[in-house]
């Protein structure tokens, strides 16, 4: 289910801004800087030798080692690619050789791993299969020893949330992306503003108010626009979303391969008894049938929904990701078209549900994507100095607001960036936008109060749209699933054999379900489904997956 997406996770209200100093608060401006040079000086300011120990400061020879993203949507293009790559290439003498698989990812990862061909660099999720393969052959470097020498990561994630992402041996294998002390969701829906205008600006906030509102689009638009547009349905998106509007506290995890379970009391029970499931995916149905959502919603790719985005073909849009796929199209839309665009509403609900309880995106503490350093890196502590350097505030800031000097200058007393006059929104947008795909180690706990600094002493109209957005509506109606996450089977074992097999089946009942022509046909097609998961053993998966979650929940001090 989404990624990136971090990639790249509950506040029940907009952030003030002493919430955001106060994530920051323990920064000091010293801790901002890179750190110090492996040479050392004697008594006269005569370099000496380094001691053995001493620290390897990024930037101060060339390094360069391959990346291969083991992801089927997504690839690092290479080092001229993005903005920021573009820099650390002049400037930090950093070479990145792209390694692709053009959507086998995971064929090629198979192959890359039996023949011991591994790239230096690996970006995945965490909760793959193929991570608990490289770890069980031995062919990752364990991350422990740098931790003290090069400290970004340690300060920002914390002794706590490094344990959790401690692998069986009680190592550290993974560097977390998009880890955070706060809600980072950015899961949500977008409503065309021509449109919205066009049709009177009438309520939105309940899923009686959304049908109504896609009915009117279908007839006044017809074929040339899409009522609601999903995504890629295939991996949940705007269908998922829907679920969350069907019961206070739904969790869009509940859909999700790695989960694929609802929480009732101190147990983990069946997605597909669940009464708000069953309910949410009748009301897709409906809209499928009734063609008042994409027809193509499980076959589709991101380009094909982006394509439809800018053109103004989509009304309303729900996505794992919505503030950053509605923000390029706001983006393009917007140069010549200011008073159009998008907007971000609140989650839609069932009529009578409390609207501050649906959430229809989560975050997770320690992230979601880690880029993992294998065994046949050359320089791994050159590299992890490097991922170190890209997750501390100077990386960071280089990522979101470009080279200093031009839109930020220095540091605050809080360690966060010092935003100059010159600072250019319109440029800061494009620039996050662009670099998107190469944040591959993204640092949340410091650059959501990084971002929300500046926005904050701007006007409401003259706020980056993703950061508005984000603070105003995504980031308070997330929730945190940390307890639910990494509750995936060793690979091998008969738990994670069960788990791909209920996992590929549930895409296929999700399609089914989503397409069926009645209410009665989709509570056909779950009840089959519930009876053909338990006969592969769905319960015993569920019945691991609860006891792992209760022993999670004693770790973060839940029980």
């Amino acid at each position: 289910m989404k990624r990136r997406k971090s990639l790249l996770l509950v506040v029940s209200a907009v952030l003030l801004l002493t919430t955001i100093l106060a994530a920051c608060s323990k920064s000091e401006p010293g801790n901002t800087k890179p750190s110090p040079s492996a040479a050392a000086t004697n008594g006269s300011g005569t370099e000496t030798d380094p001691p053995a120990n001493a620290a390897w400061q990024f930037g101060s020879e060339p390094l360069e080692f391959s990346l291969f993203f083991h992801y089927n949507w997504t690839n690092y293009l290479g080092m001229e690619e993005y903005p920021v790559t573009r820099w650390l290439k002049e400037n930090k003498q950093l070479n990145i050789k792209a390694v692709q698989a053009n959507g086998s990812n995971d064929e090629m990862m198979t192959t890359m791993m039996t023949g011991g061909n591994l790239p230096d660099v690996i970006w995945m999720n965490r909760f793959h299969p193929d991570m608990d393969r490289m770890e069980q052959n031995g062919q990752l470097v364990a991350l422990d020893e740098y931790l003290d020498k090069y400290p970004n990561l340690k300060k920002w994630l914390g002794e706590e949330r490094i344990d959790l992402l401690r692998s069986k041996d009680g190592k550290l294998y993974k560097f977390p992306n998009w880890y955070t002390n706060q809600s980072t969701n950015t899961a949500g829906y977008a409503v065309n503003k021509k449109i919205y205008r066009e049709l009177g600006e009438p309520k939105l906030e309940t899923t009686d108010d959304l049908y109504n509102y896609l009915v009117k689009v279908k007839e006044k638009y017809g074929s040339e626009v899409v009522p609601y547009e999903t995504g890629r349905a295939q991996d949940g998106q705007g269908v998922a979303l829907l679920y969350t509007a069907f019961k206070e506290g739904a969790l869009y995890d509940s859909l999700g391969s790695q989960f694929l379970a609802v929480p009732n009391g101190d147990k983990l029970t069946s997605i597909f008894t669940d009464p708000a499931f069953r309910e949410s995916q009748k009301f897709v149905s409906k809209l499928y049938t009734e063609k008042l959502m994409s027809q193509d919603a499980f076959t589709q790719t991101e380009d094909h929904v982006t394509e439809k985005l800018i053109n103004n073909r989509v009304a309303v849009y729900g996505s794992a990701d919505v503030t950053n796929r509605a923000n390029q199209a706001h983006l393009q839309i917007t140069s010549t078209n200011p008073e159009d665009g998008y907007f971000v509403i609140w989650p839609f609900h069932k009529e009578g549900l409390d609207k501050n309880k649906i959430y229809p995106g989560s975050y997770d503490k320690l992230g979601w994507n880690v880029a993992v350093i294998t065994k046949n890196a050359k320089d791994p502590e050159k590299i992890f100095a490097f991922l170190d350097w890209y997750t501390g505030p100077e990386g960071m800031n280089l990522q979101f607001f470009g080279p200093e000097g031009k839109n930020w200058k220095g540091f605050d007393g809080e360690g966060l960036p010092n935003f100059t006059a010159e600072y250019d929104k319109d440029e800061v947008a494009q620039i996050q936008t662009d670099n998107l795909p190469a944040m591959i180690v993204g640092n949340s706990a410091y650059i959501d109060p990084a971002k929300n600094k500046y926005e904050l002493s701007q006007p409401v109209d003259q706020q980056n749209w993703q950061a508005r957005y984000q603070r105003e509506v995504t980031w308070p109606t997330g929730i945190d699933a940390t307890e639910f996450r990494n509750l995936t089977p060793a690979a091998e074992t008969e738990e994670a054999g069960i788990q791909q097999l209920v996992a590929d089946m549930f895409l296929q009942v999700l399609a089914d379900s989503s397409q069926a022509k009645s209410a009665e046909e989709v509570d056909r097609i779950l009840d089959k489904a519930e009876a053909d998961a338990q006969a592969i053993g769905y319960g015993k998966l569920l019945e691991w997956r609860t006891a792992q979650w209760q022993e999670k929940r004693k770790i973060l001090g839940l029980n």
